[in-house]
């Protein structure tokens, strides 16, 4: 009797244990609402993207290279066609015209007169600073006369000086032929007679010492 009740328990606990769990009631599915249009309410407007940087091409062009400063055999300097002179014994800076056509170096010079002390002859005449205008005074030995013809006119008779010419590294004493060079556009020419064996010129160039 006693093992009869012990095996109905355990059939009624067996029973118990392989009875399924219910699951709970699955939940309804949310309900979206319907859209509402508004006429009033203002549309909005994405902004407008804020420049933060702004990036500029630029072309560079490509480098030269250097521009020569001597050439020949025997490396001569290359100057311009204009270029600054210091002319001395006055120490005035001019800047001249480098005119490998002409023979003589010439100046511009006022008040020319002719002197004689002691049975030399000299040469007294006035040189202008273009800068400020002051009249220097000069009187240098006359070294000879020349005439020159220039088209149809009377042939003019002018005198020439010795003066030292310090262009760049360059310093030589030349003969300058002293003249009316109002009408040009600098007063210094220097000629041949400074340029012979001592410089190239370039006439593409200019103030290059």
């Amino acid at each position: 009797m006693k093992l009869a009740s012990a095996l109905l328990t355990l059939l009624l606990l067996s029973g118990c244990a392989l009875t399924p769990e219910s699951e709970p009631p699955a939940e309804p599915p949310p309900v979206c609402p319907e859209p509402v249009s508004c006429d009033a309410c203002p549309v909005a407007q994405c902004p407008e993207p804020e420049v933060v940087e702004t990036v500029k091409i630029v072309e560079v062009p490509a480098e030269l290279p250097p521009m020569a400063t001597t050439a020949g055999a025997m490396h001569l300097p290359i100057i311009g066609e204009v270029e600054w002179v210091l002319v001395e014994p006055v120490g005035l800076r001019l800047e001249a015209r480098i005119d490998t056509g002409a023979e003589t170096t010439s100046i511009h010079a006022e008040n020319i007169q002719l002197l004689e002390k002691e049975g030399r002859r000299y040469v007294r005449f006035d040189l202008e600073d273009p800068e400020s205008g002051e009249r220097l005074p000069q009187e240098l030995r006359l070294r000879r006369q020349v005439l020159i013809k220039q088209h149809d006119d009377e042939p003019e008779r002018r005198y020439v000086v010795r003066m030292w010419l310090t262009l760049g590294e360059m310093r030589h004493r030349v003969d300058v032929t002293l003249s009316d060079r109002d009408v040009f556009e600098f007063p210094l020419l220097v000629g041949r007679n400074f340029l012979l064996d001592a410089a190239i010129v370039d006439v593409s160039r200019s103030h290059t010492q």
